[in-house]
This record gives C-alpha cells, sequence and structure tokens, in this order.
C-alpha cells in the first residue's frame, strides 16, 4: 500500500481521485444512482467503462489529461492496480468522507 492509500486518498494511473459533490453528481448523471453503482461493485457486475467513468468524474487535476487518454492510461495499469482505487472511493462515497478540501 502507498502512503497515499494509506491516508484514504485514491490514486489511479497517477490521477489523484477527490469524490466532491460536483464531481459524484457528474457521475450520477452518466451513470445513474450511486448506491445502485456500489451495489452493482459489490456484486462484481461493474463493468470497467463504469469504472473509469467514476473516476474521470473524481479526478483531482481537471485539465492535464483527456477522457480516452485517461481510460488508455487506467486500462493500460490493469483491473489490479485498479481495485485499490476503487474501493477506496466506494468507501469515501458509503461513508461521507471529502478529500475535496485536502
Amino acid at each position: 500500500m502507498t502512503a497515499v492509500a494509506a491516508r484514504g486518498e485514491a490514486v489511479v494511473a497517477g490521477h489523484k481521485l477527490r469524490p466532491s459533490f460536483a464531481a459524484l453528481a457528474a457521475a450520477e448523471e452518466e451513470l445513474g444512482p450511486l448506491f445502485a453503482l456500489v451495489e452493482k461493485a459489490a456484486s462484481g457486475g461493474l463493468k470497467l467503462s463504469e469504472m473509469v467513468a467514476l473516476f474521470w468524474h473524481c479526478r483531482a487535476d481537471l485539465t492535464s489529461i483527456g477522457r480516452d487518454e485517461f481510460a488508455e492510461a487506467v486500462t493500460a495499469h490493469g483491473l489490479a492496480a485498479a481495485t485499490p482505487a476503487l474501493k477506496i472511493l466506494l468507501s469515501q462515497i458509503l461513508g461521507g468522507q471529502n478529500l475535496a478540501s485536502r
């Protein structure tokens, strides 16, 4: 576990994720209700495109990379590398922890 992960910060493909209200609202607009998304992830039914979309909306740096390039970077790092970030992000969504102010 990296020092960032130990602090409860999600990082995927070198990009820090911050689930602010605006980010989560944008993710909901694209993906549907967050509770359904969490349930889908828990049952193993979350699609790669859905995971990448959630990550995309929650990334801290909104200017450094385009969505297609971001999706390719996540894919290149692999699902095993993305899973810890997904777990942290879903825990933040459910627990209400917001790192946007850090």
